[in-house]
């Protein structure tokens, strides 16, 4: 009986790597819209709460003639005319600067529950493989997804985004571990990682504005409702590929987290992650804030400000995932943090929200820069100095930008809220180019003992491989047989001893 078309080219790709890095892609995408997608949501639908809490005490205290007036008073609150933008605007800034602390901890939430997670998440996928919490991660994904759609409150708003750190630990650190064992050339795993970080890219360009506009105009669960709809794909994407049934132990043993974290090559680029992605969770909670009370911004321009950064993020994570390798990534990593200082000291001379297209592009060019550098950069200090197995060290690499967007938003609404938000953006910008010079300690980092008998050549970011790969068959991941072909690489390894 003849093989249908469709499941003979099903058969074919479920062997192909470029469909994993589909899979990972589309996985990222789903995770950062839905990580964006609230911004310039929870700052006005937190507002509106506070005026709708108002009315209500307000008719308490009121005949029902008077109630009737109140809820008019409230209705004309939200819907005012162009005349009175400007009394509207003045009666926002008490209660939105007392927000700062508020969304900045709602924000954060996320980060923090993901930096937790993390380490416990990189043990998993050195034990059990890279499948089964890819697919972990889409199904708490949906939940936390659902969930933000029917939350009407703070506390379960803050629920919601806790949950969702979980289910983005398993995702990232899973599908940036899936690739980086996957793509073994140190070439193609840098490209690979900048195709990945583009469904980041687009998860973050697309999730704001998108968000803005549906809450603006369709409601505030509808932009959840349509990325519950998109994971549901995602979900049926990865259980046609991947076989989260089944467990792929690795072969080798994984280095352990203390010998990782006293790595000082893997600290500096850790530490660049996180405080030019620091600088990005500063922004988030604040600057749609910052808008509303000094340029009287409707919704749907606090999302629409994002857009410069996201549009060129996206273009730059593709572009840099191959200049780097070319340039040399710690050079390219040092001018993207210089970029980011430079970008955040001008955010605060914007008077209107066109002014705000220059510097954050050039905040979205440098973050591109960062972090399609410091990812490959990653994979390749563990082949060069350590075990390569990729669960911890990707662990790290997402906890270092939890990091970033957990300490970012906490420490941004209380800093703005005492010192303002111009002081915000210039002492987060400030670190950034104070930090960028030790990047120079990634030119060139030392093979570990062990390892230079491994490697022929010099052992420096230029090299062009830093493993040798076979011309072999694709790897077929779905009944993991790439265990063969690993195993392949180490006796070449240990006859070149």
């Amino acid at each position: 009986m003849m093989e249908c078309a469709p499941c003979k080219w099903l058969k074919e790709k479920r062997e192909s790597r470029q469909l994993v890095l589909v899979v990972v892609c589309v996985a990222l995408l789903l995770d950062n819209m839905l990580f964006t997608v609230v911004v310039p949501i929870i700052p006005s639908f937190l507002y509106e709460k506070e005026l709708k809490n108002a009315s209500v005490t307000t008719t308490e205290l009121h005949s029902p003639i008077s109630a009737y007036n109140s809820s008019v008073l409230f209705n004309a609150s939200l819907h005012d005319s162009p005349t009175n933008s400007s009394n509207k605007c003045e009666k926002k800034k008490h209660t939105l600067h007392s927000e700062n602390v508020q969304v900045g901890l709602l924000f954060a939430s996320k980060a923090i529950v993901q930096l937790l997670v993390n380490p416990l998440v990189g043990l998993i996928t050195n034990r059990f493989g890279f499948d089964a919490p890819l697919f972990a991660g889409f199904v708490i994904l949906f939940l936390s997804t659902l969930m933000f759609a029917f939350s009407g409150s703070y506390a379960l708003l803050f629920v919601a985004r806790s949950i969702q750190g979980i289910g983005s630990s398993f995702s990232s650190v899973a599908g940036l571990g899936l690739l980086a064992s996957v793509y073994m050339d140190d070439f193609e795993r840098g490209q690979a990682m900048g195709i990945a970080l583009t469904g980041l890219a687009v998860g973050v360009l697309a999730g704001a504005p998108f968000g803005s506009v549906m809450y603006e105009f369709v409601g505030r669960s509808s932009p959840f409702l349509v990325l519950a709809a998109l994971a549901l794909l995602d979900g049926a994407l990865q259980l046609c590929i991947l076989r989260p049934s089944k467990f792929s132990p690795t072969t080798a043993a994984p280095t352990p987290y203390h010998e990782l974290l006293r790595d000082p090559y893997i600290l500096v680029a850790a530490a660049c992650l996180w405080i030019a992605n620091m600088a990005v969770g500063m922004l988030e909670p604040t600057l749609p804030i910052w808008m509303m009370e000094t340029m009287c911004s409707p919704d749907w321009q606090l999302g629409i400000a994002f857009l410069p950064a996201s549009v060129a993020y996206l273009i730059c994570t593709n572009l840099f995932g191959i200049l780097s390798h070319k340039m040399g990534r710690w050079l390219c990593s040092m001018l993207g943090m210089i970029v980011v200082g430079g970008g955040l000291l001008c955010v605060p001379l914007a008077r209107n929200i066109y002014g705000l297209i220059g510097p954050n592009a050039a905040i979205g060019i440098a973050l591109g820069m960062v972090d399609s550098s410091i990812m490959p950069i990653m994979g390749y200090l563990v082949d060069l100095r350590h075990t390569s197995v990729y669960g911890g060290i990707y662990a790290i690499c997402d906890t270092a930008l939890c990091l970033g967007f957990a300490v970012g938003p906490s420490l941004a609404g209380v800093i703005a809220s005492n010192i303002g938000f111009s002081w915000l953006m210039v002492i987060i910008g400030i670190i950034n180019i104070l930090f960028s010079p030790l990047c120079i300690l990634l030119r060139n980092p030392p093979a570990k003992e062990e390892k230079v008998a491994i490697l022929t050549q010099e052992c420096a970011m230029q090299t062009k491989t830093y493993m040798t790969q076979t011309n072999g068959p694709d790897l077929i991941l779905s009944d993991h047989s790439d265990d063969e072909y690993n195993s392949t690489v180490s006796r070449k390894k240990g006859t070149s001893h």
